[in-house]
């Protein structure tokens, strides 16, 4: 008979676990972005944010991914904007308030893909 093995810790790098948060890795404290992190070191984060992490959701800067979910628009939208880099909120809020023409064009075509999503999705 073979006994259980003990439970493995499961890590992950600095860069997935600051992808999963939502925050840019470069802008985490250095001993965040210095080791690994644990399943449920990752969940404290996320149940508890740290101030450090509160301020990174709040202010920015933000990874394209977020600054494309708050823009209403993709990724894609955000490079044919001539978006290349992250953006904080104040940057953020800023083109909302501009609404530039290649803001509004992505988000109609963000609007279409969802519709279209949608409309095959109830097929």
């Amino acid at each position: 008979m073979t006994s259980p093995k003990p439970k493995t810790i499961q890590t992950m790098k600095p860069e997935t676990a600051a992808k999963k948060l939502g925050v840019l890795l470069s802008a985490t404290p250095a001993e965040f972005q210095a080791g690994v992190v644990s399943r449920d070191e990752l969940n404290e984060l996320q149940s508890t944010p740290p101030a450090w992490l509160a301020d990174l959701r709040r202010n920015g800067p933000h990874p394209k991914q977020v600054v494309a979910a708050k823009l209403g628009i993709s990724i894609s939208g955000l490079a044919r904007g001539g978006i290349t880099g992250p953006l904080t909120t104040a940057e953020i809020d800023e083109l909302k308030a501009e609404n530039p023409a290649w803001l509004e064009r992505e988000r109609s075509i963000q609007a279409e893909a969802r519709k279209e999503a949608l409309r095959l999705k109830q097929r």
